[in-house]
């Protein structure tokens, strides 16, 4: 039987797109095999958000490439289409698909090489491995027009498009069906989903109530949302229990000139609001967060203002990561004075600042019980571990029966930014859904 083996570098709407093209090679009779394996096949799909993911994508490709020379190696994702905008395809890569084609891989691979899709439909197609996880990504809109001054995403993914809104129920409704809990709903600018784009009338926030009343699934999870698209209304569905308590938003940046720079759409004082909005909408709302270190105008001033707007948040998590020039953005102009020394002492503060206040907000659960999906063994110790509605992670102890089910755990104690607990039989006076 033809192998495929997949990977996929990068953002949730490009582990989205992965599944989806894995699916297409798993039911024309391909078997899936991990990507480090000997395989007829290997689709990579790339990042380019920044040089580092560019660099590591190439090198991807590069391995798979070793890995089996005599394979086909198929290249797709933002930095594919980045080497394509340029006019210089990846030279390792026996078939390059267009970000804007990447869901159509399975057919234009199948157009060039049909021999070997002839000789995988031969066989009998199996169910994805997929089936198996506890969360789903939903993809439910593509593309971005805003234009910030360091992302190349424009480029790499233009126009503004939603999904028609039957499509995606139906999708999620089979998710459901399939076992799953929980659907984390993705998408590059997600909040702009709406009737101008696509969606077949209904707006962001309808779709996630509808969904999160129709579909079947147990829990709906927002991915990354702009701060101008967290609506009172969206506040209010989250404090209904009707989508995760959980709001991942980027702050990038917590200096205003920096952020008139980035070409952010909110001020510094507008982020705070938005924050102290939330605490006070959604009973013990978590907040995690992007933020971007060494832009070209960050002074150490400026920068000392983002630390302040992270103490003031007490972020739950924060994803920090290092600026670095993008082919065609405005800010490719200004070239990269910040020195990579003076880059990696910044992450280094504002990564040690983000794991304290994550870990205090972690300590607040002491002593109380939470629902948590549990999705599976880790570690020597063999503890169950899973995800509360929050995005605190917890682990406990306890029977194989129980992964893929929501379980009340009360906390116990809090160790490098996880929970620890124990399932109990029904919730104390004190819970949190």
């Amino acid at each position: 039987m033809p192998t495929a083996a997949f990977t996929t570098l990068g953002c949730k709407v490009n582990q989205y797109e992965t599944q989806r093209i894995l699916d297409s090679f798993e039911s024309a009779g391909f078997e899936v095999v991990p990507f480090d394996s000997s395989a007829d096949v290997y689709v990579v799909n790339t990042c380019s958000v920044t040089s580092q993911a560019e660099s590591k994508s190439h090198y991807t490709v590069r391995r798979a490439r070793r890995s089996n020379p005599k394979g086909l190696v198929v290249v797709t994702g933002c930095a594919a289409q980045m080497g394509l905008n340029s006019g210089n395809p990846d030279p390792l890569a026996d078939l390059v698909v267009p970000n804007p084609e990447k869901l159509e891989t399975f057919d234009r691979f199948s157009a060039q090489f049909a021999s070997l899709v002839e000789l995988a439909r031969a066989r009998p197609s199996r169910q994805s491995a997929a089936q198996s996880r506890t969360r789903a990504t939903l993809k439910l809109q593509d593309g971005c027009n805003v234009f910030c001054s360091y992302c190349s995403i424009p480029f790499t993914r233009p126009g503004m498009t939603s999904r028609p809104w039957p499509d995606v129920l139906t999708e999620a409704q089979k998710l459901a069906e399939a076992g799953y809990r929980e659907a984390v709903l993705t998408g590059v600018l997600i909040g702009a989903y709406g009737p101008e784009t696509g969606s077949g009338g209904l707006d962001f926030e309808t779709m996630v109530e509808t969904l999160s009343r129709e579909s079947g699934l147990a829990r709906i999870r927002i991915s990354s949302i702009e701060a101008h698209h967290v609506s009172p209304r969206l506040m209010d569905l989250a404090a209904q229990g009707l989508v995760a308590p959980h709001f991942h938003i980027p702050l990038q940046s917590g200096d205003d000139h920096v952020l008139r720079d980035m070409n952010r759409r909110y001020s510094r004082s507008e982020f705070l609001s938005l924050c102290e909005r939330l605490e006070q909408r959604v009973p013990d709302v978590s907040i995690t967060t992007d933020i971007m270190v060494g832009f070209p105008t960050e002074s150490e001033e400026r920068f000392e203002s983002t630390l302040d707007v992270a103490r003031r948040v007490r972020f739950l998590k924060g994803h920090v990561f290092r600026f670095s020039p993008r082919w065609g953005t405005r800010a490719d102009q200004w070239g990269d004075p910040v020195t990579p020394e003076v880059k990696q002492e910044r992450a280094r503060r504002l990564s040690n600042l983000t794991e304290q206040t994550g870990r205090e907000r972690v300590r607040q659960w002491v002593g109380r019980t939470v629902r948590v999906l549990v999705e599976t063994k880790v570690g020597s110790d063999g503890l169950l571990e899973g995800l509360t509605d929050h995005w605190i992670t917890v682990r406990m102890a306890g029977p194989k029966s129980v992964q893929r089910t929501f379980q009340w755990v009360r906390i116990d104690e809090e160790r490098s930014g996880r929970a620890y607990g124990e399932i109990v039989a029904k919730p104390s006076l004190r819970v949190a859904l």
